[in-house]
């Protein structure tokens, strides 16, 4: 039973572990993505929060995706005059997205989801190796 609720628990820190993979690259995707027209604005950023969720039935604590909301930070200026977006004195908003940051965030989610992977290898190498015994 206890090898079942590692299973549910790296399954959980996976899906949310693949949810930030998502908000990252969708991020990095967009991260040079300018306005079409003035007055509009650029791609926002996206953030996500983790929460503790208490699986009853179990009793294990589970990680799961929060929220997933927009980044409030104010916007980059870039100089183009000849954008469409381009306003009176030529500065054209870029998005809030810094590559690097966002790099970051994708390599520790990287590492996060394959650290639960490991674990549901490991369990289910144990679970094998007991039915084994048993036989």
């Amino acid at each position: 039973m206890e090898l079942y609720r590692a299973f549910q628990i790296s399954a959980a820190g996976m899906k949310a572990q693949g949810t930030r993979l998502r908000v990252a690259a969708e991020n990095m995707a967009n991260a040079e993505s300018l306005p079409t027209r003035a007055g509009e604005d650029p791609y926002r950023r996206k953030i996500l929060t983790f929460k503790n969720v208490m699986d009853r039935e179990t009793g294990v604590d589970l990680v799961k995706v929060n929220k997933v909301y927009d980044d409030k930070s104010p916007f980059g200026l870039k100089y183009e005059p000849s954008h469409p977006a381009a306003n009176a004195q030529g500065y054209v908003q870029t998005p809030n997205v810094e590559p690097m940051i966002e790099m970051m965030d994708l390599r520790e989610a990287q590492r996060s989801y394959e650290a639960n992977l490991n674990v549901i290898q490991s369990s289910r190498s144990m679970l094998l190796q007991t039915l084994d015994i048993i036989r």
